[in-house]
């Protein structure tokens, strides 16, 4: 039995140091024989590297499934025998990481919802204490950075060594296009403060759909992300939970063989490389700042229509005086020219008036 657990310990060690990492399972464990089918079909692939199931499902509203519990565990630890991949799920609470450390589990990952509260996380982090297992932590549902690196600090201090992170994006008010905004500046920035540490993209979570999976994961390799979590089930459209972001073993096989991977080389070409992932990157928050500036542009259409529907006039000099000295202030902060800011601005402003104006004489 030691010998066996060595060996798992070994393999989950290899796997972690592993790039590209690939986990890959149902967003919920459902059934023994629905677990059983899932991790053989996703051996069968040779691509994935890890199995994933959730086995408490925080929900937002009670009534939905919130996963099988305790149960669950038994399955994932017999499907981890029969195909001898590492198993990995999410904790909440330190009693689920005592249940899943009595099933052997060789991964946890602390969900968007618990990051986002300090008191949980710091609970978790406590029952870890000692304990030689890698954690995976997801990105705080709103976009806090804070939160997200202090969940990381937590786990430090209790002397968790293996940490990595999950980007599996933002919830933002007003996004239609994704389910959680990618908001690819934010884990771009992690990457700067927690230089070396695994960062892996969950586009099932930031998609909510099927479609786009594929060109969200191909956008975090091009970022340089370290893999992809991705769920998947034998039959997708009879989830019990997020049906509609969810594949097949199959097709995830076939898009991992679509993917462009990236390898990252050492020799003359280095230069070039880097060059080309920082040029990538730029291109993500040009279409980060484009989305916001849309954004903004409709909301000047809504003012344009109170303006007309009051008699008030488009330009609002105090106010825009006001918008002028805050941002002169803040940029000063993140090194922006003053000149800068007047012509962005100024911009900005011009384009809102165009908006307004075809409002106001429609």
């Amino acid at each position: 039995m030691q010998t066996q657990t060595k060996t798992m310990k070994e393999s989950v060690n290899e796997k972690w140091n592993k790039r590209p990492l690939i986990i890959s399972g149902p967003c919920s464990a459902e059934t023994e024989e629905q677990v059983m089918e899932t991790a053989t079909r996703l051996a069968n692939t040779g691509k994935v590297d890890m199995l994933r199931a959730g086995i408490w499902k925080p929900r937002t509203k009670p009534g939905l499934f919130e996963g099988i519990g305790v149960k669950g565990l038994a399955w994932l630890d017999k499907a981890k025998k029969l195909t001898g991949l590492p198993i990995t799920v999410e904790v909440a609470t330190a009693k689920h990481v005592e249940d899943s450390l009595q099933f052997d589990v060789d991964v946890l990952w602390i969900g968007a919802r618990t990051t986002v509260n300090p008191f949980s996380v710091q609970a978790v982090a406590d029952a870890l204490r000692g304990v030689d297992i890698p954690v995976l932590i997801k990105n705080p549902v709103h976009p806090d950075l804070d939160l997200w690196c202090g969940a990381i600090e937590r786990l430090q201090k209790v002397g968790v060594e293996k940490i990595g992170m999950i980007h599996r994006g933002f919830s933002n008010y007003g996004n239609m296009e994704y389910r959680n905004a990618p908001m690819w500046h934010l884990p771009i920035e992690m990457k700067r403060r927690f230089p070396g540490m695994l960062l892996i993209c969950d586009p099932s979570h930031i998609c909510g759909n099927r479609t786009m999976l594929q060109a969200v994961a191909q956008k975090s390799i091009d970022l340089d992300f370290d893999g992809l979590m991705i769920e998947s089930h034998i039959d997708p459209d009879r989830a019990w939970s997020d049906a509609k972001q969810q594949i097949t073993p199959e097709r995830l096989g076939e898009m991992l063989d679509e993917l462009k991977w990236r390898s990252e080389n050492t020799d003359a070409k280095e230069f070039i490389t880097a060059l080309a992932t920082l040029r990538e990157q730029i291109n993500h928050i040009d279409d980060e700042l484009l989305t916001l500036i849309g954004q903004r542009m409709k909301i000047a259409d809504k003012i344009g229509t109170y303006k007309k529907e009051n008699n008030i006039t488009i330009l609002q000099t105090n106010r825009w005086n006001d918008i002028l000295e805050r941002a002169f202030k803040k940029g000063e902060h993140l090194g922006l020219s003053k000149e800068f800011i007047t012509k962005y601005y100024d911009a900005v402003h011009l384009e809102s008036i165009n908006h307004q104006n075809k409002i106001m004489n429609d």
